[in-house]
């Protein structure tokens, strides 16, 4: 899988908890910051997932 379509797959994911929130009426501040931070590890784990595993030699 390319780490752009994961990306892509977090992001979608973490507009759907966005809008939620919103609907919940959480505070605007704790949504950025929740934002913020699933970004993060989205990013994380989409490196994890994707690099290539070296060769070593």
């Amino acid at each position: 899988m390319s780490f752009g379509l994961y990306v892509l797959g977090y992001l979608i994911m973490i507009v759907g908890l966005i809008y939620g929130a919103t609907i919940l009426h959480v505070p605007q501040h704790w949504i950025v910051v929740a934002a913020v931070v699933l970004v993060g590890l989205g990013i994380l784990t989409g490196v994890k997932a994707t690099r290539q595993k070296d060769t070593g030699a």
